[in-house]
């Protein structure tokens, strides 16, 4: 059973095939786009290696092609191509089509930094958690990052944000052995 990689082909069919949209024209961002894709996802990649090595998490070969790199499927490397890039997707198309839907700068500051405060507190809850802590930091320091964006992308991204993790929850569930064996 292919389960990884059909739930790959089916998260970037729509985006992939809309990307061509003449309102949209994602496609253009694609040479800025892929290698951010790329970057982010060698670290994230390195990091799944190890996490995969030191036995924090696994692959079920059940549900994968079988074919590995480093110890990971090939699935798990087109993972943090496919998925960023749908929900990139995702949210430049709510953006483009409900320009409204955004918060208040006051409201998105005030929210970044409460995020930042319980990213914090979670990290010291779970100073023993290797990826806990590693995740939260990355947030930590993607939100700091974030607050010196003179576009203010968050305004728009925590709305739509909200509704990409519909679809990524369902995909990610799935993956993650919540619906399967």
């Amino acid at each position: 059973m292919f389960l990884y990689a059909s739930l790959l082909c089916i998260s970037i069919l729509v985006p992939l095939v809309l990307s061509c949209d003449k309102k949209l024209k994602f496609y253009q961002n694609w040479k800025y786009l892929f290698p951010a894709l790329f970057l982010v996802g060698f670290f994230f990649i390195i990091f799944d290696i190890y996490f995969t090595q030191m036995g924090i998490w696994g692959f079920n070969s059940r549900y994968t092609l079988n074919i590995k790199i480093f110890g990971l499927p090939i699935e798990e490397f087109l993972f943090f191509i496919i998925i960023p890039y749908a929900s990139i997707f995702l949210h430049e198309s709510i953006v483009l089509y409900f320009p409204r839907v955004r918060l208040k700068n006051i409201v998105s500051s005030y929210l970044t930094k409460s995020l930042i405060l319980l990213s914090s507190f979670i990290i010291i809850l779970n100073s023993d958690k290797i990826y806990t802590i590693y995740a939260f930091s990355i947030l930590i320091i993607t939100l700091l990052l974030s607050s010196f964006d003179k576009f203010s992308i968050v305004q728009n991204f925590y709305l739509t944000f909200l509704i990409i993790l519909v679809p990524f929850i369902a995909i990610n569930g799935i993956l993650t052995g919540s619906f399967i064996e």
